[in-house]
């Protein structure tokens, strides 16, 4: 629509994808359709057009593309970076081009990072698929870093934290997730994954791993049990919206909010 951001996908697949290019042809030819309204009095519009290797450039392709430039229509790039097809100089230098050459402005490269909650990404399994049993994963806890995933072996190397307080680490986060598993399935929502940050409580000369910061829906991720709704921050980061109605339910159920009160600016408040 007039105003907002139209992703032209230039094929699906693989380079060299012959049907893909074949059912590519019959979308482009249709290109002309919607050019009317792009350029509608009054409308800003910009064109995303998302290719991730110079061969998908077929003659229909560039041919939609030049008519978009033609009727003065600005386009940027928009690619992913992808392990065997473009995670080279030489096939991103290609594709680059091939942007320029259509008069597409070079944009986007997506470079997916480790990310709490995206491992069903990386390990190939579908989003909510019941795990064996309970997965711990470590991250280091830096802003400009993204907080990384590392593993046990970093931990240690680099003294962030000695082998017992690894185990200690791990019991604690077993505990809690046990806790958090009834807690929430009490109330019609199912614990997907949680986030907790760890820290040494010194008392005299004894020190103990503590829980040090808040578990909130900022760092779960909650699902309604029937519906599947998604009940955490997971809104926000997928533009959902919804987000202030999602953390309500979730105080509401808990016994945080009466049914009819309004959320406020207050702190934490201790759930038994």
């Amino acid at each position: 629509a007039p105003g907002s951001e139209l992703g032209v996908e230039l094929c699906h697949g693989r380079p060299g994808a012959g049907q893909d290019e074949i059912e590519g042809a019959a979308r482009y030819a249709r290109i002309h359709d919607f050019i009317a309204a792009l350029l509608a009095p009054g409308a800003t519009t910009w064109v995303a057009i998302h290719a991730n290797h110079a061969k998908e450039f077929s003659a229909e392709a560039k041919h939609a593309l030049a008519r978009l430039a033609d009727a003065g229509i600005p386009m940027v790039s928009q690619s992913v970076l992808l392990r065997g097809v473009n995670d080279n100089v030489e096939a991103l230098a290609a594709l680059m081009c091939a942007f320029l050459e259509n008069r597409v402005k070079p944009y986007y490269l997506h470079h997916p990072d480790l990310a709490r909650g995206t491992s069903h990404f990386r390990l190939g399994i579908e989003e909510g698929t019941q795990l064996p049993r309970s997965i711990i994963e470590f991250y280091y806890k830096n802003d400009e870093l993204n907080d990384p995933m590392v593993s046990e072996e970093h931990i240690t190397a680099f003294g962030w934290a000695t082998p017992q307080e690894i185990d200690d680490i791990m019991s604690l986060a077993i505990r809690v997730n046990d806790f958090l598993s009834g807690l929430f399935l009490g109330v019609g929502i199912r614990l997907v994954d949680f986030k907790m940050e760890c820290g040494r409580l010194w008392e005299g000369d004894m020190m103990r791993i503590v829980v040090a910061d808040e578990i909130s829906p900022d760092s779960c991720r909650l699902w309604d049990i029937k519906s599947n709704d998604k009940l955490d921050k997971d809104r926000f980061r997928r533009d959902l919206g919804g987000l202030v109605e999602a953390y309500t339910e979730v105080a509401r159920r808990l016994g945080i909010l009466q049914e009819n009160e309004q959320p406020r600016a207050v702190g934490p408040k201790l759930v038994q």
